[in-house]
């Protein structure tokens, strides 16, 4: 007998199961109306008890109806086909995986697909809350399936065979029944138990481990909340307008309101909700988790440990305020995060991070400087480099009337000018993995070097326009400029960029930026608060910097994995389009010596060693990022990881080689070398990198070409109508 055929021989709760899906689409709907009475025969004590929706919670999605219906930017009705995708959204939310329902239960909600219409307008929420409830028993089925696995042995496993699991399930059908599900499972658990062997821990370490991520995600779909369900069902309902859109419950809300103003205590890294994990989105600049580099935007998090503690709480299903809560702690306290990094083949590989919490200093996020000296033949080039971590202002001393308040625009200008005494000949503005901040920086930075002018266009839903401009005509720097952006860059540094590359003030140089150009403002509810969306920036060319972000002039690769980050990643994200330019002067016509700058930049990247290591490691990524099943046969496995351990350890040594470093004997020995430093753009020499040094070569390449950048102000301007 097999040992699927054995956990389904236990227990009366899996012949109700089973007898459920014999009896097809009548019983799956008593199942939404009475999901207890028939789920109550399971052997774990912990039940879950249906919710229901609360008059306050009513009252609250009529009003969240009216709020994006007639003032968000997107102009969008609710109507039949919008219940259709708000019911596919839901579902993709809870179970996005396709884990955990079946197709007998999938049509057991048809009668539902095309009713939310009616039901979200009139804050009739019982449809919502009778999926929500059903999705939460199904869950603990496939727990106590899992954890009766478990209890038969993990040697019982067997892993010769030539099974495979597919990791991404999200694009695949679902199982179309309890027995096809629980193979399923057993799949998931052996991939789970392989990768724990792969680690070097026993079998009983690994049934301790397993049956501590499964109890514990059991006990938290016991604790479920009316207000989960809530947040769950109107979150997948704002979120048919635009991602950036959301309700937040007034627990959630209380945890916002303490991000924006910055007094948090712990680890400087902004998270959300991806199905069963938390994921990281960006980490805070100068914040304990960026200054400490291991943690990366796309990692998932795991477990959580805190200092002294001896036992890792997994957080797999767990609601993201308990999490940010988990993690948050007392200043120069160290939490352990267990993650999926972000370039993991597949979900069973983790690592253990520690990171010291602290708040978030504005000190520590501010503008620095650099210069990097170039030898070009027979000629010498000083570069002056200016590190801009986000767009920041006090604004408490700027209310307080304090004439010396801190500002990004401010610090810069101050730099600007040390740099000018030093006798710089161009300069390089770093916006790597800047995610953007005050808009009104982003609008005073440009203006340090174009004498005045529009700076970006702002557009609301009624089609109104705002230009923001720099009224004053004094210029701080006037000489040639290059702008380094990657797919981190957002928002601010989008515009700044943006009006830079549109005033042909500078070049671009790096990767496709984030492309978020949408404004959101917080509304408060009856009940929570409702995040919405509500204007668009645009450039003064005319183009949105919404969902394209900013396009290089000169791109470099980058090891970022686009399709999980930024702004055309994401799920009905508003799109790009144009409207009118605006009058703007142009000081410099790259036209006519770009692709010069473009082949020149080439050759040197061509001779570049660090480049060729970077497109290794790219090449390696991206071999991964392809790879959507992992085989459960042991030996098979083993290799696999073998072969990527060697090329990540190959392409670490290569690069220890150029800087005249030992090479490393294993992967563990690097590993250790990499949890002692600080690998961070904010500690390590990242701003005077090779990807730097090449915006300086960029910028001597320009000079080398036309001398009359030297003072790019005084050229002739020529003016750019709008079309």
């Amino acid at each position: 007998m097999t040992i699927t055929a054995r956990i389904l021989s236990q227990g009366a709760a899996w012949l109700v199961a089973r007898r459920y899906q014999l009896a097809g689409r009548a019983l799956a709907l008593s199942l939404i109306m009475a999901p207890a009475a028939l789920f109550a025969a399971g052997e774990n004590d912990d039940k879950f008890e249906p919710v229901s929706p609360t008059v306050e919670q009513a009252r609250a999605n009529i009003l969240i109806s009216r709020q994006l219906q007639f003032t968000h930017f997107r102009d969008q009705k609710i109507n039949d086909e919008l219940s259709e995708k708000v019911f596919d959204a839901y579902l993709d939310y809870l179970d996005g995986q396709k884990i955990y329902l079946t197709q007998a239960d999938i049509q057991g909600f048809n009668s539902i697909r095309n009713g939310l219409d009616s039901a979200l307008k009139t804050g009739r929420l019982e449809p919502g809350f009778d999926i929500y409830n059903v999705v939460q028993q199904r869950i603990l089925q496939r727990l106590d399936f899992a954890i009766g696995v478990l209890n038969e042995g993990v040697d019982k496993l067997e892993f010769s065979s030539e099974e495979s699991l597919v990791l991404d399930r999200s694009e695949g059908d679902w199982e179309p029944n309890t027995e096809a599900l629980n193979e399923l499972w057993v799949k998931r658990i052996k991939n789970a138990v392989l990768g724990q062997r792969l680690n070097g821990k026993t079998d009983e370490e690994i049934k301790e481990v397993l049956m501590r991520r499964y109890e514990g995600q059991r006990k938290r779909v016991a604790q479920m909340r009316s207000e989960d369900a809530f947040q769950a069902y109107m979150n997948a309902f704002a979120g048919m307008w635009d991602p950036h859109t959301s309700y937040f419950s007034p627990r959630t809300s209380e945890n916002f309101n303490i991000n924006m103003s910055l007094s948090l205590e712990g680890i400087g890294a902004v998270l959300q909700s991806d199905n069963e994990y938390t994921k990281v989105v960006r980490l805070v600049p100068g914040g304990p988790a960026s200054k400490q580099g291991q943690l990366k935007p796309a990692d998932r998090i795991v477990s959580v440990t805190q200092e002294g503690g001896e036992t890792p709480v997994n957080v797999i299903g767990w609601r993201l305020d308990e999490v940010v809560d988990l993690i948050r702690g007392p200043r120069e306290s160290t939490v352990y995060l267990e993650v999926i990094p972000a370039n993991a083949s597949d979900e069973t590989m983790t690592r253990t991070i520690a990171i010291q919490r602290d708040k978030v200093k504005l000190e520590e996020q501010s503008a620095s400087s650099d210069v990097i000296d170039l030898e070009r033949d027979d000629s010498q080039y000083k570069v002056g480099v200016i590190n801009i971590p986000t767009f920041y202002a006090d604004f408490k001393a700027m209310q307080e009337g304090d004439p010396n308040y801190k500002s990004t625009t401010r610090d810069v200008r101050r730099l600007i000018e040390d740099l000018k005494e030093d006798g710089v000949d161009g300069m390089v503005i770093d916006l790597r993995n800047n995610g953007g901040g005050a808009l009104h920086e982003a609008n005073d930075m440009v203006g340090l070097f174009i004498d005045e002018g529009p700076t970006v266009q702002i557009r609301n839903s009624d089609n109104e326009v705002q230009v923001l401009t720099d009224q004053d005509p004094t210029v701080v720097y006037d000489g040639p400029l290059v702008v380094l952006v990657n797919r981190m860059s957002a928002s601010a540094s989008e515009i700044f960029a943006g009006a830079i590359q549109d005033y042909g003030r500078g070049l671009v140089v790096g990767s496709q930026t984030f492309g978020k150009g949408t404004v959101q403002a917080v509304r408060p509810l009856n009940h929570g608060q409702l995040k919405i969306t509500q204007s668009k920036f645009y450039r003064v060319s005319g183009g949105s910097t919404q969902h394209r972000g900013v396009i290089p002039d000169i791109e470099i690769p980058t090891r970022i994995d686009k399709t999980r980050i930024g702004e055309d990643a994401l799920k009905r994200a508003l799109p790009w389009d144009q409207i009118e330019a605006v009058p703007h002067n142009r000081y410099f016509d790259f036209s006519g010596i770009i692709d010069e700058l473009r082949e020149n930049h080439d050759t040197r990247f061509s001779k570049s060693p660090e480049f060729r290591l970077l497109q290794e490691e790219i090449d390696l990524l991206e071999e991964q990022r392809t790879i959507n099943s992992v085989s459960l046969n042991e030996d098979e496995r083993r290799t696999y990881q073998t072969t990527m351990e060697n090329r990540q350890l190959a392409i670490a040594n290569a690069r220890r080689k150029i800087r005249d470093e030992e090479p490393f004997e294993t992967l563990d020995e690097l590993e250790n070398w990499q949890d002692t430093q600080n690998s961070s753009p904010d500690n390590e020499d990242d701003r005077l990198d090779f990807v730097v040094r090449e915006g300086g070569h960029i910028m001597a390449d320009m000079l080398d070409l036309d001398r009359s950048m030297a003072s790019i102000i005084q050229t002739d301007k020529i003016t750019a109508q709008a079309p």
